[in-house]
């Protein structure tokens, strides 16, 4: 008998992969939890039935959510992960000499757990002596900091439950006083093709807050549409112009020249960046 795992991506969208296994599946206190052993992607973590990582094509994401941040900062020491359980921007963040801490601040417990178990070649670098992992809630934990962090990456799920309040304005004004004066935000927003409104409203949210921001995009076959964006907010440094002469080799999708053709957007996604975007408008 067949086994295929599905993904209602949309209300008139499913995504379906074939599964050789179900290697854990589990409900935490915050959400549900699996662990799939697929054809297609090799081993997938899906919480609350959404797609988080695969290990065909978690180094995209991972490497996106992290180098393009860390390469505009000059010298980031200090960097925070809020979301992130499965270690993939740690490892990413870890890969940055001059960064002296990485916060992991994973709300889950248990996500930590399974990607230990599941995904050893993403978590690998969870036991790094630079690495604090935190259970806690990110949106109470930034609000006691100030003028603290180089880098805030929000490597967050879906904003539904408990990642609901990580895309509003009360959390991006926590993230942009626990910055230091040169400091920079970037969040996982999501695909232009079926979340646009999302990306919009990050995109006026931010806006508001820091004196500049930008969008860029990565191909990611397992989130919807496969095209991704990502939101960075900065206080100083131009993602154009970046600052950080370190540059990782050992990357698979991060690169100089694809760190600025990141910001290239096709019109119908810079659109969503301009004032008055709405359809209609």
């Amino acid at each position: 008998m067949e086994l295929w795992y599905s993904e209602l991506q949309t209300p008139n969208l499913k995504f379906s992969c074939k599964v050789r296994a179900t290697l854990c599946r589990l409900q935490t206190t915050y959400q549900e939890l699996a662990v799939l052993d697929t054809f297609e992607f090799g081993k997938m973590l899906v919480l609350d039935e959404m797609v988080q990582t695969t290990e065909l094509d978690e180094f995209v994401y991972h490497e996106m959510i992290v180098h393009v941040p860390l390469c505009t900062h000059p010298y980031p020491e200090e960097v925070l992960v809020i979301g992130g359980g499965d270690g993939g921007a740690i490892r990413e963040v870890c890969k940055h000499p001059s960064v002296k801490r990485a916060t992991l601040v994973e709300i889950d417990s248990q996500v930590v757990q399974a990607s230990r178990q599941f995904f050893p070649r993403i978590s690998a670098s969870l036991d790094d002596p630079r690495v604090n992992i935190l259970h806690a809630d990110g949106v109470e934990y930034i609000r006691s900091f100030s003028d603290a962090f180089d880098v805030v990456i929000v490597d967050s799920t879906e904003p539904i439950g408990p990642a609901e309040s990580l895309f509003q304005s009360p959390f991006y004004q926590s993230v942009y006083r626990a910055l230091k004066q040169d400091g920079l935000l970037v969040a996982q927003s999501e695909s232009p093709f079926v979340n646009a409104d999302l990306i919009r409203s990050v995109q006026e949210r931010l806006k508001a807050i820091f004196p500049a921001t930008y969008l860029y995009l990565a191909s990611i076959p397992t989130y919807p549409s496969g095209l991704w964006s990502f939101s960075l907010g900065t206080k100083r440094y131009n993602p154009l112009d970046p600052q950080n002469t370190f540059i990782p080799r050992d990357t698979r999708y991060y690169s100089s020249q694809i760190h600025r053709g990141a910001f290239s957007l096709p019109r119908f996604v810079s659109d969503l960046t301009a004032p008055d975007s709405s359809p209609g408008s």
